[in-house]
């Protein structure tokens, strides 16, 4: 069996007790819908000839038939309601997996993507999808049992009229096909749709300042508006498909009724068939045409959830480009000793080489300045570290480990990470500083806060800790978001220290209490500083310089100015006025 139906079944396993009852049900519906006809026949043909007309007989089966009702009634709420659930709860675990697996992915994979098409496939696809999951198989038993109980009844009741009647099925199963092909490709693309306009949402939403800091809210209404058009294009064509299908199989559905009348008043004329079986053909007719309603609904349901599993599966199929080895262990003990041997790094095989030939070792609790210009590769190298990339020559080693032989939780967990774009949760103080460690204790984030200067500040916002800061901390100060960051590393109290530009963005002000607090974190801690400031890692006792050619000085401030090299031309530059 291919794996993605494997994939598929296997959402019904943990709900099977509530599949098989749902089935059930709609095996009573369809069982009640092909009776009642039957009782109709049984009073027109038997009961009505017969005179005096027996009216105990009528009531007996008209209860009995009221009976029937009241237990369709009780399977077609179970269905609505249950099944329903069913679905949603089928929802809920597919959208935890695909959560679970956007964990997973590597951060070359988010290179690549636009988040509100990520957000897209979590949300609409997999409505659509939990719709077939519950409709699906119900839909499917109760057409097959009406559809063959129907043509096995109708062909008892007069076979030459039956024949008539499914001479039109080869036609309409052509129809079925030919449209099915057109709304599949129309739905991809609808599907697709919405996530570029769930792109151009959420990049607008998140860049609302920059929008309207330069009055540009009227470009942006353009950007949209452009994504939005193509939606309504791209919509327009799979409504035409649906109008197509649905208003063709309508008009075979009708043809059906048109002939049965046709045809039976003709033989009705010959005796071939009395008025009573006529009038119970075409009650029968209604579940013969029924079934192919259903399927149509189907079919549309079917087209849109198997778009949406796909993107599903498009997605789950992907495997991230780093993960743990199988023998993998767990760092521990960590000293803080990093070294790279011959170091090269591309970000695939088609690209060129961003870092080649790095060789560094850095002792525990040494304090690295990386230094270059723009694009030589300083933050690469610092992500190398905790893999968010993987080196694709020579190896990163750690107390002699090499990075790839441990379990990577193990070697983020020893990392801390300070970065010139501080990304803070919606929520408290409280909560984005105890995110560096969640188990940590009121006491312990204060303590944290304290270190990284951060505590008085605290105090005097509204709520203290318990203040909200709201999306991404826009209601903080950079400084104030950056010392926030630092809180939750000092928190994480990790051996190694990555701080990529953390100042770079601050005043004056803010940067010295900011620089103060990150000395303090990285007091006894292995380091590693991306400066723009050069002023800010003066005091550094290696400081390294990077170009495309690798790793091209080295040496404290005072050694790189008298070389009166590149680091001394970078800081002249800077300081020149």
């Amino acid at each position: 069996m291919n794996n993605r139906v494997k994939k598929f079944l296997s959402y019904y396993k943990p709900y099977k007790k509530l599949f098989f009852a749902d089935m059930f049900c709609a095996l009573v519906v369809a069982a009640i819908s092909l009776i009642l006809p039957l009782c109709t026949r049984e009073i027109t043909n038997t009961i009505l000839v017969k005179t005096p007309i027996e009216y105990n007989a009528i009531f007996m089966i008209g209860a009995f038939m009221i009976g029937l009702v009241c237990i369709e009634f009780a399977a077609n709420f179970f269905i609505t309601y249950k099944g329903h659930l069913m679905g949603v709860y089928m929802e809920h675990d597919m959208r935890n997996d695909l959560f679970t697996h956007y964990q997973k992915l590597s951060f070359s994979f988010y290179d690549e993507q636009k988040t509100g098409i990520l957000m897209s496939r979590l949300t609409h696809d997999l409505f659509s999808l939990a719709e077939l999951y519950h409709h699906g198989p119900e839909d499917i038993v109760i057409s097959i049992i009406k559809f063959v109980g129907a043509f096995v009844i109708l062909l008892n009741i007069n076979p030459l009229l039956t024949f008539i009647v499914f001479i039109t099925l080869p036609p309409m199963i052509l129809f079925t096909f030919y449209c099915n092909r057109k709304m599949k490709t129309a739905f991809k693309l609808n599907k697709k749709r919405v996530g570029e306009i769930n792109a151009r949402i959420e990049d607008n939403l998140s860049g609302i300042r920059v929008v309207k800091s330069f009055a540009n809210e009227s470009d942006e209404i353009e950007k949209f508006d452009y994504e939005n058009n193509n939606y309504v294009k791209s919509k327009t064509k799979s409504y035409f498909a649906m109008a197509q299908f649905h208003s063709g199989l309508g008009a075979f559905i009708t043809l059906v009724t048109v002939i049965v009348i046709i045809a039976g008043s003709i033989f009705i004329g010959n005796g071939t068939i009395i008025l009573g079986d006529l009038l119970t053909f075409l009650l029968y007719i209604g579940n013969f045409t029924d079934p192919i309603k259903k399927l149509i609904n189907f079919t549309e349901q079917f087209q849109e959830g198997i778009t949406g599993y796909e993107r599903f599966m498009e997605i789950l199929e992907i495997e991230p480009d780093i993960v743990d080895k199988k023998d993998a262990v767990d760092l521990v003990d960590v000293k803080g000793a990093v070294s790279f041997n011959n170091v090269g790094f591309r970000y695939n095989e088609k690209s060129d080489y961003v870092l080649k030939n790095i060789n560094l070792n850095v002792a525990p609790g040494e304090y690295i300045a990386l230094v270059g210009s723009s694009g030589a590769g300083k933050t690469t190298l610092c992500s190398l570290i905790p893999r968010f990339y993987e080196v694709s020559e020579g190896n990163i080693t750690i107390d002699g480990h090499d990075i790839r032989d441990v379990k990577m939780k193990s070697l983020r967990s020893k990392i801390g990470i300070v970065q010139q774009d501080v990304y803070l949760f919606t929520g408290t103080i409280l909560d984005n500083i105890r995110y560096g460690k969640p188990e940590a204790t009121d006491e312990e984030i204060i303590v944290a806060a304290k270190n990284a200067n951060a505590h008085d500040f605290i105090l005097d916002l509204p709520e203290g800790y318990n203040t909200d800061i709201g999306q991404r901390g826009v209601k903080l100060s950079g400084g104030q978001k950056q010392r926030l960051a630092i809180a939750r590393v000092f928190l994480k109290n990790p051996p190694i220290l990555i701080f990529d530009e953390a100042t770079s963005a601050l005043d004056n002000e803010s940067e010295k209490v900011v620089q103060d607090s990150l000395e303090g974190l990285a007091k006894n801690r292995t380091t590693f500083v991306i400066a723009h400031r050069l002023s800010t890692i003066r005091n550094a006792k290696k400081i390294l310089v990077l170009s495309e050619e690798g790793i091209i000085e080295e040496g404290s401030h005072d050694e790189l100015i008298q070389n009166g090299k590149t680091y001394a031309n970078l800081y002249n530059m800077q300081f020149s006025k």
